[in-house]
């Protein structure tokens, strides 16, 4: 059940891509951040009905800027200097990514069944992109794998603090420091906000609601639930949605390739995100040994 709802995440985000190349203002990637995140942060806030206490003040601060502030602007400008597929397929090297801070942050060895998962998902991306990214934006390219690292850190960073905290106020915690951050350079730098037209303010409607609220509470709902690897394995469906909706809806390219990369991503989710049966039987056995010595 959890890793249904913690998908809902990577298929919202691998939206965003043709969202924000289509509908978005090129040149205000702060105040698209901004846009994006702080309406999204009061919303869950106002659910969520609780503000940080102690420690959780810095942490939020931290995790916000990794998750939210540095995250949104780096995916802005990778939404609109690359191919929603690619942007989404360079993304999806994040499942591997969180298996490696875990291990180095939380201690927590990577199963074999999350490690071949994410192997076999990622042949999938690079089948899926060919091998042949001539011709990408370089400065896209940068961002979306910065964006990539940036999230990895702090999700996993999410997992090893955020244990005892709810999904909701930990999700508005997080939009709403973010978009602290944010708002100050987006000010400086961008001078006043992008005048919106309809468009635009559908696109950042449905970034607002479904791909930042719905999505990141789904997210931090399954890291709650699941291990940094099987989250990181079932991101993989970022890069899938991301193509499909490249192709159905910006004309992008789709062959061969691109069908047997979906397949071997989704081949690699199941495998990462298998549960382990064999412990949850040997637990219980082992615990009643014990219990009669």
């Amino acid at each position: 059940m959890w890793i249904l709802v913690t998908a809902i995440a990577p298929i919202a985000w691998g939206s965003g891509y043709v969202v924000t190349h289509s509908l978005l203002p090129a040149e205000s990637p702060l105040w698209g951040g901004v846009l994006r995140a702080l309406p999204a942060g009061l919303i869950v806030l106002l659910l969520a009905r609780r503000l940080p206490r102690g420690s959780w003040w810095w942490r939020s601060l931290v995790l916000g800027t990794l998750n939210v502030g540095g995250f949104f602007v780096l995916v802005y400008v990778a939404g609109q200097r690359l191919p929603s597929s690619l942007a989404a397929t360079l993304m999806s090297a994040s499942a591997a990514c969180m298996l490696l801070f875990a291990w180095l942050l939380l201690r927590r060895r990577p199963r074999l069944a999350a490690v071949v998962g994410a192997t076999v998902g990622l042949v999938g991306v690079a089948v899926m992109l060919g091998f042949d990214a001539e011709g990408a934006d370089p400065w896209g390219v940068a961002a979306s794998l910065g964006a990539m690292v940036a999230s990895s850190i702090g999700f996993v960073l999410t997992a090893r603090w955020g244990s005892d905290v709810p999904a909701l106020p930990m999700t508005a915690w997080q939009l709403v420091a973010g978009s602290i951050v944010l708002l100050p350079a987006a000010v400086l730098v961008e001078g006043a906000p992008p005048t919106l037209t309809v468009p635009s303010a559908l696109g950042f409607a449905y970034l607002t609601l479904v791909a930042t609220a719905l999505a990141y509470v789904a997210w931090f709902a399954g890291l709650r639930r699941l291990s940094p690897g099987v989250v990181g394995v079932v991101g993989l469906l970022n890069p899938v949605t991301g193509v499909v909706l490249g192709v159905a809806v910006a004309g992008e390219a789709f062959g061969v390739p691109q069908a047997v990369g979906v397949g071997l991503v989704l081949v690699g989710i199941v495998l990462g995100a298998a549960p382990v049966r064999r412990a949850s039987r040997v637990g219980p056995a082992r615990l009643a040994l014990q219990s009669r010595t």
